[in-house]
């Protein structure tokens, strides 16, 4: 009788200990939080000038006047205040340019992200305006579903949508909504 009197107290005691141990152990939401937080690292970098190669050839070259790095589940990299990319051929020569107020690499995809004020213009003066644009490394093309505003050749196309290699020989619009063909200024002629 005394052992199951015995067993019986400790596993009470057992019990109630349980409770006031549990009771004792209430965790502050806010200490939670702030142990489980999930901050991305941020490097920021100043007068930036960055060369893109592939296969041992300068493919572009990048410069900014300022950048930062996130380092989160995604890494990226941000240029806030504008950005300028030259981009050569195969002997170095520069064949396209590109300027935009804002950009972001996605250095996963090795795409990126460019908008507000983005032009393109080559060497023999072709120029691409719109006001987002993407650019795949991979496939070295540009694309947007946005409006675009394309000279090219004596003319002057707008549509919404287009993809078209960096060095813009190979231009598709998906919808053309207005062409114009410039005439050059009779008055430089006399």
């Amino acid at each position: 009788m005394n052992k199951i009197f015995i067993n019986a107290f400790w596993t009470r005691a057992a019990l109630l200990w349980s409770c006031f141990f549990f009771a004792a152990c209430e965790n502050d939401p806010k200490v939670i939080e702030e142990w489980t937080r999930n901050e991305a690292m941020v490097e920021e970098a100043k007068k930036i000038q960055v060369y893109l190669s592939e296969s041992s050839r300068m493919r572009a070259k990048l410069t900014a006047p300022y950048m930062l790095r996130y380092s989160s589940d995604t890494v990226y990299v941000e240029f806030p205040r504008t950005l300028h990319v030259d981009f050569f051929d195969s002997t170095a020569q520069v064949e396209s340019r590109l300027d935009s107020r804002y950009g972001k690499y996605f250095e996963s995809l090795n795409k990126v992200y460019l908008r507000d004020s983005v032009i393109v213009f080559n060497i023999h003066g072709d120029t691409l305006q719109t006001q987002e644009l993407w650019w795949d490394q991979n496939t070295q093309r540009f694309f947007t579903e946005k409006p675009v505003r394309i000279r090219r050749a004596g003319s002057l196309f707008f549509g919404v949508g287009m993809d078209a290699r960096q060095d813009l020989s190979d231009i598709h619009i998906r919808e053309i909504t207005n062409s114009l063909v410039v005439m050059p200024d009779s008055l430089n002629a006399e």
